[in-house]
């Protein structure tokens, strides 16, 4: 075969299968060679392909060559077409995250992200990657959108390989803004899709986020997916998502081992990906302090830091202050939290919000402020009540009973009344208020507001003209996607 870009083609073909079923790092090198030959014939996709293997090289894929993707193709022209020009951005993204260059990584991929929006593009190769992009510096609300066109372009093609990559990826954002219902049922419909690829090991990834579904739940159907996850790994060969997997894995165990602190640490530690060390990472800081092992929640911190600076996302500066207010002396640990609150309220992670005001609740009530700590402890057991995180929502619980107070159990003897949140969502739709628009004033997620309005608590329109405060499933269903959530266009 004499053609260089055609031999490109299908040496890029034969990585996308190897990285995907059997090895990442062979299916890198494979990718690495087409960017080279591709480069010395045409830069349209020579940029692409160099910007899918510093893709790669971004999850830890190496090669025995010495090539650096991002010295393989020249910046393009600013008339150039806006696919190339956001190839080379998101190249150039892909690069500094390899070297944890978290400002220049940020920076390049808003730069894809505007590129985009303006001139959207039809391109297999690229929509994949913003949406990987968006996961690699936590833009949960565009890796959201991302992921639900690329759902909905996948479904109207047929392509069931591309309809598993984005119920999976979607996952992710779902899992981390609380949307776990919907993360569940993204991964449950991907499981046969991956089964039916006939290579068995792409159901690890699905598998392993029922796992960790289920452990933020509470429940023990976690156990049984950890059992299948480490099953399928020991069998089959999982390819690019093997990392993830583990990951998933690990953070899931220290979960369901949260009572525990030192087992728990132990699992937690070995989570190796930097998008999921910073998720699970006040998972990491509680058991560490109360296992006694300041060393290992103040290493996790210095990475959140820089990743906190470079990229300037409320979520990771509310976890770096929850951080330092943990191991900070009494008297700074009330600013941090501050801080940290005040940074959870423009950002979608709605149980990373609940953990700190769990977290500032416990040190008020430690400092014997047992009225403080109420207001705090209320909050948090009204969001891990929400979330249905049943073993926080427990602990939670347990600490505003002994800060004094006695808390009000969700059950049936309780239906007809409604938590201060409720009442102040009632009150807001009442004047004709969108989700969005309340959600904003309380500084919660609309999908919170959503949970509030199909309350079976909350008043039904005494009147046919009059606002309705419970809307059906159906009636939620104005985006494009049909669904309600943190995101106006749900994934």
């Amino acid at each position: 075969m004499t053609d260089p870009l055609l031999r490109a083609q299908l040496l890029a073909l034969q990585g996308q299968i190897e990285w995907n079923t059997r090895s990442l790092n062979d299916g890198y090198d494979l990718v690495l060679q087409a960017a080279e030959l591709a480069a010395d014939v045409d830069p349209a996709p020579a940029a692409q392909l160099a910007m899918l293997a510093a893709s790669l090289a971004a999850f830890g894929a190496r090669s025995p060559r010495t090539v650096n993707p991002t010295a393989l193709v020249a910046e393009p022209a600013p008339d150039a077409p806006t696919r190339v020009r956001a190839a080379w951005a998101l190249l150039q993204g892909f690069g500094a995250v390899a070297r944890c260059d978290w400002a220049t990584a940020a920076e390049s991929f808003r730069c894809a992200f505007v590129l985009t929006d303006a001139d959207p593009v039809d391109d297999h190769m690229l929509q994949p990657n913003l949406g990987i992009a968006a996961m690699l510096i936590d833009d949960d609300e565009r890796g959201l959108r991302l992921h639900e066109e690329q759902l909905t372009a996948a479904r109207r093609a047929g392509a069931l390989n591309m309809v598993e990559h984005a119920l999976t990826r979607g996952a992710h954002f779902q899992i981390a803004t609380g949307a776990w219902s919907k993360a569940a049922a993204a991964a449950a419909e991907a499981l046969p899709l991956t089964v039916g690829t006939g290579h068995p090991g792409l159901s690890a990834l699905p598998t392993a986020q029922l796992a960790l579904i289920a452990a933020l739940r509470g429940d023990d159907a976690a156990d049984r997916h950890l059992d299948r996850v480490a099953e399928i790994r020991d069998k089959h060969p999982v390819g690019i998502t093997d990392g993830l997997v583990a990951d998933l894995a690990q953070w899931a165990r220290g979960l369901r081992n949260a009572a525990q602190p030192v087992t728990a640490l132990h699992h937690l530690g070995q989570i190796e990906g930097p998008v999921w060390r910073r998720l699970a990472a006040l998972d990491l800081f509680d058991a560490a302090v109360r296992g006694d092992r300041q060393d290992v929640a103040r290493t996790w911190l210095a990475e959140l830091e820089q990743f906190a600076a470079g990229t300037g996302l409320p979520a990771a500066t509310a976890v770096v202050e929850h951080g330092r207010a943990l191991l900070a002396d009494d008297g700074d640990a009330e600013t941090h939290f501050r801080r940290a609150l005040a940074a959870h309220a423009d950002s979608p992670r709605l149980r990373d919000r609940a953990t700190t005001h769990l977290a500032f609740g416990e040190h008020l009530r430690r400092a014997r402020r047992r009225v403080d700590a109420r207001d705090h402890l209320r909050t948090a057991l009204a969001l891990f009540e929400d979330l249905g995180a049943t073993p926080w929502a427990e602990r939670a619980t347990q600490e505003l009973r002994a800060s004094g107070e006695s808390a009000r159990r969700r059950d049936e003897t309780t239906a007809t009344e409604l938590t201060r949140q409720e009442r102040q969502v009632a009150a807001l739709v009442r004047q004709g208020l969108s989700n969005r628009d309340v959600a904003a004033q309380l500084f919660v997620s609309p999908r919170t507001v959503d949970f509030h309005r199909l309350s079976p608590r909350m008043p039904r329109p005494s009147g046919r003209g009059g606002i309705g405060l419970l809307r059906s499933r159906a009636g939620t269903a104005g985006s494009p996607s049909g669904r309600s959530g943190v995101h106006p266009a749900r994934p």
